[in-house]
This record gives C-alpha cells, sequence and structure tokens, in this order.
C-alpha cells in the first residue's frame, strides 16, 4: 500500500523551530518529486515547497523563502521541511504530497498525499 505518512508537528512559541517528515512507505521515493502544502482554517490549500526527486531542485511560496528548507535523505525514503521563524500566521495543516516525476512540480497534480501534521504557533 502506497503512503505518505507527515510528523513533527506541534505547538511552538513565534520565533520557534519545527522539523516536518513526510516518511512513504510502499514505494520508492527517488522516483518522485515532493510538495509541501499548508491548509489553515477557513483558507484554501496553499503550497509551501517543492523538492525534484534528486533534491536538485527546490521552490519555496515567498511567505516561506529564507525561514524554511525542504529536503530529502532518498536512502531513508523520506523528505523533510524545517521550519524556522516561526510565525502565527504558519499556523496550519501541513500536508506532503508526491508525484512520479524527476522534476518540481509547482502546479499541476499530486498523485498521492499524506493525512496532514498540526502545526500552531501561538504563545
Amino acid at each position: 500500500q502506497l503512503q505518505l505518512v507527515e510528523s513533527g508537528g506541534g505547538l511552538v512559541q513565534p520565533g520557534g523551530s519545527l522539523r516536518l517528515s513526510c516518511a512513504a512507505s510502499g514505494f520508492i521515493l527517488d522516483y518522485y518529486a515532493i510538495g509541501w502544502f499548508r491548509q489553515a482554517p477557513g483558507k484554501e490549500r496553499e503550497g509551501v515547497s517543492y523538492i525534484s526527486s534528486s533534491g536538485g531542485g527546490t521552490a519555496y511560496a515567498d511567505s516561506v523563502k529564507g525561514r524554511f528548507t525542504i529536503s530529502r535523505d532518498n536512502a531513508k525514503n523520506t523528505v523533510y521541511l524545517q521550519m524556522n521563524s516561526l510565525k502565527p500566521e504558519d499556523t496550519a495543516v501541513y500536508y506532503c504530497a508526491a508525484r512520479e516525476t524527476p522534476y518540481l512540480v509547482l502546479h499541476g497534480i499530486y498523485n498521492y498525499w499524506g493525512q496532514g501534521t498540526q502545526v500552531t504557533v501561538s504563545s
């Protein structure tokens, strides 16, 4: 069964850091581009960060550029999202998604989605 599982969310104070993980099971992540998305209550889902299958290409939403870093360890079949200098407006459920392509996928369909992990930034 193909599955993505996010972890690492939680409650953090403004200015703090969290590292989210997206672990794949049932398939080899090497061949998949990954995207991190988030959805806050009452808002549409938005793309946060993207990485190509090799890790050589990355992209970020303007709202997180300079604060978030996406990376991957294909040996561990896992993609990470390091989030620093967190702000209350970063509060959302964060999802990772996978698409079988070597390229960055900034727009378009992702085939597999995780169940999400809650990130809450509050004092």
